[in-house]
């Protein structure tokens, strides 16, 4: 899937996000003269909080070579195209398309040292996919038909990332950080009422995968609390997609999963 820098980039909500971080980062390095609030704060071996964000989850989709040159017959409606009324088709395109979910979780960071950090923040994660089919379609002698399909995909995933953070200097109450490190995750989302439906086909996804994660963000001082920014991204390791013989999944070679999340943190 390729993304082509454009006018609509700039009217989505991550968009707006990033820039109301990015001002409020802003006002916080231009306070550099106040008293700082908390100046022990990062010597306490470890403290707790918890999360509160938003995402945007995506399919990585890989497919077969000449995948367009394959028709699927519908003898057996179970196995080939189901909730569709033709006798063959076969796929033009499939392509994924992210949609907004959040997530809320827990914060436990372990000081291993003046810059360094460990962190567990196991994370209940909502969000769903689509799964966007254009194939073409024959049904006898009638003329062939385009049809425009759309799998939908609910997840809700429970989470245990662990990360390590490399803190920078800190400037009055303010503090950079980046992160690195992995994430299991499992999906609570149940397929058992789907398979019971023999008129419609489905696109079922594993329900464990692993993520290798990076991120960047800012913790932010208060009298009270600190409170933190933070943007990461999760990129799935493994193919999560099962495969069957029915043309939503038999073009698919590998079909793994990215999250893009946007993360506040109250410690």
């Amino acid at each position: 899937m390729y993304y082509h820098f454009n006018i609509y980039m700039f009217r989505t909500p991550k968009f707006f996000i990033i820039i109301l971080l990015l001002c409020f980062s802003g006002k916080a390095f231009s306070q550099s003269r106040q008293v700082p609030n908390k100046p022990d704060y990062d010597q306490a071996p470890y403290h707790f909080g918890f999360l509160l964000g938003v995402n945007e989850m995506l399919f990585t989709i890989k497919t077969k070579p000449d995948y367009q040159k394959q028709f699927y017959y519908n003898n057996d409606l179970q196995q080939s195209i189901p909730d569709q009324n033709c006798d063959s088709a076969n796929l033009y395109s499939v392509e994924a398309t992210p949609t907004i979910g959040f997530v809320i979780g827990i914060v436990g960071n372990l000081r291993l040292g003046e810059y360094f950090d460990m962190r567990f923040t196991p994370s209940l994660t909502f969000g769903e996919r689509n799964l966007d089919y254009t194939m073409m379609s024959y049904n006898g002698k009638m003329a062939p038909e385009m049809l425009y399909v759309t799998k939908n995909i609910q997840s809700t995933f429970v989470e245990f990332p662990l990360s390590v953070r490399f803190k920078g200097k800190r400037i009055h109450n303010v503090r950079p950080y980046v992160l690195a490190g992995a994430k299991y995750s499992m999906d609570l989302a149940s397929n058992a009422k789907k398979k019971a439906d023999n008129n419609a086909a489905y696109v079922f996804i594993n329900r464990k995968d692993i993520y290798a994660l990076g991120g960047v963000g800012f913790d932010f001082y208060t009298a009270y609390f600190k409170f933190g920014t933070e943007i990461s991204m999760s990129y799935g390791l493994f193919d999560i997609l099962k495969h069957d013989d029915t043309i939503y999944t038999g073009a698919i070679e590998r079909m793994s999963s990215k999250i893009f999340q946007i993360s506040f943190t109250f410690e």
